[in-house]
């Protein structure tokens, strides 16, 4: 059987041209091929899931960088930070009286006269980073990362590798893919402001980010941004915030010297061309051939080989409530709430509501037990969800830093704020900290945008002349001596350890099977049969007229709690020993409350 004549890892631009090639051999238009698949990417989908090349791939890292070729084939995980408009290029041109085709690279294969036929197309430009508040054990395992051309050639290989390249030469990336854009005429275009949409122009940074040299790479500090090209996909398909894998050709060359001083270019901005202050010897670029989303469970390790049976996830239900409950210093009810919590999100949306939500408040906290609990608690978190965020609250903290994303008109940019987060973050919120004093006029707007988050589920980002909203799914925890006079939670309870003995430390495999517990249980479907919703219905009117005090909102959070604890046991239909076990939890929650005034 006679081999393919390029390698889809070492030579993805061979395979790219090879099936352009053919398709153009076969008849078909290369006008008609813009925002269309010429059988390229039907070609790498196969490579990569059909025949378990995936797996081959290596991921692009800092550390990546120091071996991987330009050229070649690689994979990204990241949140998609900002979304930068579209950019035209020269798609497909005449050499003589051959189609060539510059689709997914920064530079031209083949000379190209200026009077050649040619073809302008359009892909799109994404900005990402690492998911916000990663933590490391969510972090790609050593063996993706690896070099996988170090000792793997074979002298034929390496022999035809050595071919490809010398054919391939006029791709070296030391061609200054500004100058031969500029030859090209290949403009960019920025989208108009006036027709910016909600998922459209966005970034993201930490607390500490906000200036624009954090938008290059600095391996120093392990921050790391790449640049995403999309083609032949439609907008709805990727979305600001959305956590994706991008597997594509990468361009970067470290080596690369712009006319103009590095660092007065990220001083001073992105003027008309944000691609001029991301310049490729900075910000690395992937050509995208193939992308997925990614959900919480692609960020597990390992996935335990267990089958969704009842006695199984009741077992590790248990097991989980006890470690949460030595955590917490044996207060059992309050890691209940806390399981709950961590398994909640929002499902739908009506109206204004975010279904699905619950946020929980645990007060009788102090700066001492806050010191112990609260880190016991930090760490137990950080050790089962994959991102997670801890924002110790202080009047000096809300009055200096910028929580909302904000458009800077002089760089046309958004400098991200803290509450850009991915999809099923969790944030913790520590007000043991917050002492009595007086909030600026920032400080106030930052208290507003925290409190639009509790309710809502979303986050203002802010334009000078106009404010928009943007969704959010971010479980969120408070920690207070009292109930937080800023942060209305859909939970209030007093927190009551009986024991500061620590917790014993927990096995690697037994961590690893309660994580993929939680992602598999978050993500069930549910529903309420005609006969139980009868008996909630019955339960709530009657609950109503015992206690006038409850309100709408309480009789919905009983709702979400019988879904949460339906979960739990990995049930997807609420069960009527689910239902008594949500009065009784709430029974021993307002107990604690009246107990505690």
């Amino acid at each position: 059987m006679v081999g393919l004549p390029y390698d889809c890892l070492s030579n993805p631009l061979g395979a790219v041209r090879l099936t352009f090639e053919k398709a153009v051999a076969s008849g078909s238009d290369p006008a008609s091929f813009e925002g269309k698949d010429w059988g390229a990417a039907d070609l790498f989908h196969d490579f990569l899931f059909d025949n378990g090349g995936l797996s081959q791939v290596p991921m692009l890292n800092p550390s990546a960088l120091k071996w991987v070729q330009p050229n070649t084939l690689v994979r990204f995980r990241g949140m998609i930070q900002d979304m930068l408009g579209n950019e035209f290029y020269v798609g497909a041109h005449k050499d003589g009286d051959i189609w060539r085709t510059n689709k997914f690279t920064d530079t031209s294969q083949f000379p190209m006269a200026p009077s050649s036929d040619m073809r302008i197309w359009e892909r799109r430009l994404l900005y990402c980073i690492p998911v916000p508040g990663q933590n490391s054990w969510a972090e790609f395992s050593p063996e993706a990362v690896k070099n996988p051309y170090t000792n793997s050639l074979s002298p034929q290989r390496e022999k035809r590798r050595r071919e490809d390249d010398a054919t391939m030469s006029d791709v070296d990336m030391q061609d200054s893919c500004h100058e031969l854009q500029a030859s090209l005429s290949a403009k960019k275009m920025r989208e108009d402001e006036m027709d910016f949409q909600p998922l459209n122009s966005q970034k993201t940074a930490t607390e500490e980010t906000s200036s624009n040299a954090s938008l290059v790479l600095d391996a120093e500090t392990k921050s790391f941004s790449c640049l995403v090209k999309i083609y032949d996909s439609p907008e709805s398909n990727l979305k600001l915030n959305d956590v994706f894998e991008f597997v594509g050709i990468f361009t970067f060359d470290p080596d690369l010297t712009a006319d103009k001083d590095d660092s007065d270019e990220l001083t001073h901005g992105f003027g008309e061309d944000a691609l001029l202050h991301l310049p490729s010897s900075k910000v690395p670029r992937l050509h995208c051939l193939v992308h997925r989303k990614l959900a919480i469970n692609d960020f597990l390790s390992v996935c335990p080989t267990l089958e969704l049976k009842s006695n199984a996830v009741k077992e590790l239900r248990e097991a989980l409530v006890g470690h949460l409950t030595a955590v917490l210093g044996n207060d059992r009810v309050t890691a209940q709430y806390m399981l709950l919590h961590l398994l909640s999100r929002v499902h739908a949306r009506a109206d204004t509501i975010a279904v699905g939500k619950l946020s929980l408040n645990l007060t009788c906290f102090n700066k001492e037990s806050a010191s112990v609990f609260g880190n016991r608690l930090k760490l137990a978190i950080e050790n089962l969800l994959p991102f997670t965020h801890y924002l110790p609250l202080t009047v000096d903290y809300l009055n200096t830093v910028s929580l909302s994303p904000k458009k800077d008109y002089n760089t046309n940019r958004l400098v991200s704020g803290v509450l850009q987060l991915a999809e099923g973050s969790h944030l913790t919120i520590d007000e043991t900290e917050l002492q009595a004093g007086t909030l600026n006029s920032t400080g106030v707007e930052n208290a507003s945008v925290l409190k639009s988050l509790m309710e809502f589920q979303k986050v203002e980002y802010d334009f000078t002349y106009y404010k928009m909203e943007m969704n959010a799914d971010v479980q969120l925890l408070i920690l207070s001596e009292g109930k937080s006079n800023l942060l209305p939670a859909d939970l209030i309870l007093p927190f009551q350890p009986s024991s500061v003995d620590s917790p014993s430390e927990v096995d690697a495999d037994m961590l690893k099977t309660w994580r993929w517990y939680l992602a598999t249980m978050r993500s069930l479907p549910h529903s309420i049969e005609p006969d139980m919703q009868k008996v909630v219905e019955d339960d709530l009117v009657a609950a109503r007229q015992a206690d006038r005090s409850l309100g709408s909102q309480d009789l919905s959070r009983w709702l979400t709690m019988g879904r949460l604890i339906s979960a739990s046991f990995g049930e997807t239909c609420l069960t009527m020993e689910h239902w008594q076990m949500v009065k009784e939890l709430e029974r021993l929650g307002r107990e604690r409350l009246h107990g505690n005034m």
